[in-house]
């Protein structure tokens, strides 16, 4: 392990950078440091890369780019709108992502991919950073009923394999400047989540009209994409959501039974 400081005494072929939130529920009061610190860190990986053109930086942008209108999912001619006299907290973290891509596509001539991340779960997730699926193992870890709204809102994670999969595929290219969404095979509801762990893990949850929800970055009903420009640097998802999901939950909450005889309880 190296400072950061030091960066500039090594050579690098690719540098990932994948700075984002890590949870949802403190960001209102860290929006400031949050956009310090990844500007910091873009900047940082910019100026590696005028010096060093050979290197690849492959930054992780999001979803959030296109705005907060998430009624139906995005594609290649959806249009990011902001409300520039009327700048909502909802519309902070997008316009700090689109700001990032924008310099990114101003350096045509450095190698650099953005990655836009609608979703991604893993086994490393902080169970306390309020995203639906960290709340949805913590309800099943703890016994507890899962509560929430009648909507069906859609979610598309990406598998770990097949985010590897795209960024060799962006490695793999001589000389490269551009942007794409990233997909899995096929995107998840709410309440296919939800069956899958009630039907495994014995989860109890409840719907509540009147309850509401924090989105301190934007209603996103359909936050998934339809763009497949990847597959024209050869991507080929292999993995559905429901694929994570299974995977990464079950390398966290273990043994399926035990939760089972937990809920009968």
């Amino acid at each position: 392990m190296k400072d950061f400081d030091e960066l500039n005494n090594e050579r690098y072929d690719v540098i990932v950078n994948c700075i984002g939130i890590s949870s949802v529920s403190d960001f209102k009061e860290r929006v400031p440091l949050y956009f310090r610190l990844t500007e910091q860190f873009d900047n940082l990986v910019l100026d590696y890369i005028t010096n060093y053109p050979n290197t690849l930086y492959i930054n992780f942008s999001s979803g959030a780019v296109y705005g907060t209108d998430f009624s139906a999912p995005v594609d290649n001619l959806t249009y990011s709108r902001w409300d520039v006299n009327h700048i909502s907290e909802a519309d902070f973290y997008g316009i700090e992502k689109l700001n990032s891509e924008t310099k990114h596509r101003a350096l045509k001539d450095l190698n650099i991919v953005d990655l836009r991340i609608f979703g991604y779960f893993s086994r490393f997730i902080d169970l306390k950073s309020c995203f639906l699926l960290s709340e949805i193992i913590s309800c099943v870890k703890k016994g507890k009923e899962f509560i929430t709204t009648p909507d069906n809102i859609i979610r598309d994670y990406i598998h770990p394999k097949d985010l590897m999969s795209l960024i060799t595929l962006c490695i793999n290219r001589c000389l490269i400047n551009d942007v794409f969404d990233v997909y899995s095979l096929k995107s998840v509801t709410k309440f296919e989540i939800l069956d899958y762990f009630v039907a495994q893990y014995g989860l109890k949850y409840t719907i509540k009209d009147s309850m509401q929800i924090s989105a301190v970055t934007g209603r996103k009903d359909n936050y998934y994409s339809n763009s497949r420009k990847a597959k024209d640097i050869g991507y080929n998802p292999q993995f559905a959501s429901m694929d994570s999901i299974i995977q990464e939950s079950l390398a966290i909450l273990g043994s399926k039974e035990r939760y089972r005889g937990q809920s009968s309880n």
